[in-house]
């Protein structure tokens, strides 16, 4: 049983060993024999109990499973279950290390012959299951979607709650849609039609950005001055051109009094870059210093603005005096003002209202997206509006246009038309957002189709899936035309049209939305090393951990290299904070750059860099267990399953304070219930016992030797990360089968099942002639069963409150 807190380990069903065990005691006999059925039956008996009834009988009833009495079904009745055992055996799994196991050539002819049948099966009777008919878009699609249909960036928590994970990702949505958030999606749909359109009206806009202590600017960003601190930048669209005011609060202890505030700090509010205004702040005259209402009330300023999406930033000169600048992290020191005191002060909010004496709209990104043509007179408005919308329609709803479609829009329009044509245009937009054609990724059944029918989705529909896949995004004019002509199935056609949406910077989606939840780079925020511990630790190495391995991933996209170089690299991404973190010599400043590697460096692949080092640890320490389960989970793709509830956790009380993790763990691994999860997460786990719990290279702890030697749970045994890579790296189908498993869950929305495997294997097997290299996946995930068909439902299904 794993020690509290840890990753939760168990063994397969009593269904899934009966099924295991007992093909692969009638596959080995068929080796044997020579497939004589009546040989194959006779001896049956005698492979399980070699195998399998040493611990599997009447008597021992090991995991509660009795395999004295089994039966052979047809391995195709059983997919699930076969599925499962391929996976437990290609990975040397089953059986256990300690016992009785085939030979390595035996492992493989029985690995082909099960493989063999399963991929027959699954081309003679295609099965691509069906996601849902009705899926709501996520917030980081929702955001892109606005962004590439109206050209206007927004902030899109401010808008829609968070979404929930199934799977390991936020993109597997089903149709339910609260009135809560109806509410919320219509009060987005009218902010941001205003902000698109900007037409002069006599509201003011509001907007504020908060900074949560944890993100207090603690060293230089990019955007703002070299030698500032305390400050925040954000991007911002503002509606129209005029003046804006922007006001500065900040940020004050659990006594309202602003912090870090000792002697006179100089403030600066900048606009694209450019200061706008300086102030000086100081403490309160009074003799007890005790109302500090006053301090920040002057920080405010007018600026003209032209209309269009600009940089706002608010920063703090660098105080020298200040020789020490302790941070306030969340959990350890959030309004400690004792423990944790600022020495300089911090921006906590800032303000935008406007516009103050607007001007005529610009022409902003968005105004020239929708704008594209103009009415000459009052008489040809609505000619001009329906040209816009049936425009603005095609790209949002993703398809042809039809009259239905236009009429309540030109409804919308005409009614607010009253007070202009950009009014109008405004109330019609805000109606496209809200419908469900939008909100919806919606995939509908063919007509006189039969329940259960296998068929290949639509060429818009499959439009839809390449541009959500790859940009998590609506089809552009190019992709969406060419699905509406009937072009896109032509497979130089769609090849084409792949390898041109990996090109595109809007496949980054593939790096900061698939990366980021696969390797559980988003865990960073809320990982909280104990300061005491790790006082070198920030919000700013945080977020350099991340773009390390986001740089990373994307460079491997960017010049479509081998995925096996996220295993082991002799390259990286640093700027001077990680590089220092790293103890790298010669990189300065903040850009982050493509750094060589020499060995002595101890850094590279996946497994050596800091963001995957800290979120699989605890906040004191480092976790072999975390460590092993993220990897056999994310990199080999058999994570063990959860335990069974009469296993005890281990008692920290019962354990030697003095004793090293390895110990411990040794200990705990005493309980064979235990150990028979543990020897699968732990070894892999001490193999990267180097690295400390936030990703320091280290020899020693506490003034012993760290042990670095694991395996991995095919039985090989090695000492040090760097052995570990080159055992991964021996059977490279692993990882790249799971790899593949994974984007093809984030493609299709939902989780992989067992009839989706086979499809998994030709995606591996082909790009294995392409050096495993990242489009060819890709390419081979677009071309899957999966991918381009569907099953029919039995009843029509509908949204709930759509």
């Amino acid at each position: 049983m794993p020690p509290e807190d840890e990753p939760e380990a168990s063994r397969p069903t009593q269904t899934e060993y009966l099924a295991g065990l007992a093909w692969l005691g009638d596959a080995l006999n068929r080796l044997s024999l020579g497939g004589k059925p009546d040989a194959v039956l006779s001896s049956k008996l005698a492979v399980v109990e070699k195998y399998c009834l040493s611990c599997h009988n009447a008597d021992e009833n090991e995991g509660g499973m009795n395999l004295d009495a089994i039966r052979f079904d047809d391995v195709t009745a059983h997919t699930e279950i076969w599925e499962n055992v391929v996976e437990r055996l290609q990975a040397r799994q089953m059986p256990p290390t300690d016992r009785v196991r085939p030979t390595e050539a035996t492992y493989e002819t029985v690995i082909a012959n099960l493989i063999g049948t399963l991929d027959q099966a699954a081309e003679d009777k295609p099965n691509p299951g069906r996601e849902e008919t009705f899926r709501r878009l996520n917030r980081t699609e929702y955001k892109n979607a606005i962004r590439d249909l109206l050209a206007v960036e927004i902030d899109v928590a401010s808008f829609l709650p968070q979404d929930s994970e199934s799977h390991g990702f936020d993109n597997i949505t089903v149709g339910n849609l609260s009135p809560a958030l109806l509410d919320r999606y219509i009060s987005a749909a009218q902010k941001i039609s205003r902000l698109a359109v900007g037409a002069p009206n006599d509201k003011l806009h509001g907007f504020t950005k908060r900074v949560p202590p944890e993100f207090t600017q603690e060293k230089h960003i990019a955007g703002l001055p070299l030698g500032t601190r305390g400050g925040t930048l954000f991007s911002y669209t503002f509606p129209q051109s005029g003046e804006y005011e922007i006001e500065v609060g900040l940020a004050r202890d659990r006594n309202e009094r602003v912090e870090g505030l000792n002697g006179t700090h100089e403030m600066e509010i900048l606009l694209d870059k450019a200061i706008v205004k300086q102030f000086s702040i100081s403490r309160p005259t009074d003799r007890h210093d005790s109302d500090h209402s006053m301090v920040d009330k002057h920080l405010k300023v007018r600026a003209f603005v032209k209309a269009g999406p600009h940089d706002v930033g608010v920063t703090f000169i660098k105080n020298p005096s200040s020789l020490m600048e302790n941070k306030r992290q969340p959990f350890e020191a959030a309004f400690n003002y004792h423990r944790h005191p600022r020495q300089s002060p911090a921006v906590y909010e800032v303000s935008v209202t406007g516009p103050y004496n607007a001007q005529s709209s610009a022409d902003t990104p968005s105004r020239k997206k929708i704008f594209f043509t103009q009415p000459k007179s009052p008489k040809d408005e609505e000619a001009a509006a329906r040209e816009i919308l049936i425009v603005l329609i095609k790209k949002a709803y993703r398809r042809e246009v039809s009259m239905q479609d236009l009429k309540q829009p030109l409804e919308f329009y005409k009614e607010a038309a009253k007070n202009g044509f950009e009014a109008g245009i405004e109330a019609a937009l805000s109606s496209i957002l809200v419908n469900p054609e939008f909100i919806f990724r919606i995939e509908k059944d063919p007509k006189r189709i039969k329940p259960g029918q296998v068929y290949p989705v639509s060429d818009v529909e499959l439009a839809s899936r390449m541009s959500f896949f790859i940009w998590s995004s609506i089809p552009d004019e190019e992709l969406l035309g060419l699905a509406i002509s009937g072009e896109l199935r032509k497979p130089d056609v769609l090849e084409k049209q792949v390898r041109r949406m990996l090109a595109d910077p809007r496949s980054g989606s593939l790096v900061n939305n698939f990366a980021s939840q696969w390797l559980h780079l988003r865990n960073l925020d809320s990982v909280t090393p104990d300061l005491r511990l790790f006082p070198d630790f920030d919000d700013n190495l945080r977020q350099a951990f991340r773009q390390e391995t986001e740089l990373f991933f994307e460079d491997i996209l960017r010049d479509d290299k081998s995925v096996l170089q996220l295993l082991k690299a002799d390259y990286t991404f640093l700027n001077e904070r990680l590089a220092k973190h790293y103890e790298i010599p010669n990189v300065f400043g903040s850009r982050f750059r493509r750094v060589e590697l020499e060995p002595e460096m101890k850094r590279g692949g996946l497994l050596r860099h800091g963001s995957v080092l800290t979120v699989t640890s605890y906040n004191t320490r480092t976790s072999p267990v975390i460590r092993g389960n993220w990897l056999l989970e994310n990199l080999i793709g058999t994570p063990p399953p959860s335990p069974l509830p009469d296993v005890p956790a281990l008692d920290e009380n019962k354990v030697d304070a003095s004793a090293s993790i390895r110990e411990r763990l040794e200990q705990h691994r005493a309980n064979p219930a235990c150990a028979s999860c543990h020897n699968l997460l732990d070894p892999p786990g001490f193999a990267m016992e180097n690295y400390d719990a936030i990703g320091r290279w280290r020899e020693f702890e506490k003034g012993v030797r760290v042990d670095s030697s694991g395996g991995l749970p095919d039985g090989s045994v090695f000492e040090g990360v760097e052995k570990l890579e080159d055992g991964l790296l021996e059977r490279p189908e692993l990882f790249v089968r799971t790899l593949s498993e994974k984007l093809l869950t984030f493609a299709l929305g939902r989780g992989v099942e067992a009839y989706d495997i086979p499809a998994v294997r030709k995606i591996v097997k082909e790009s294995e002639a392409d050096d495993y290299r990242f489009s060819s996946i890709i390419l081979g995930i677009v071309n899957s069963v999966p991918f381009q068909m569907r099953v029919s439902a039995e009843t029509e299904i509908a949204p709930n409150n759509p």
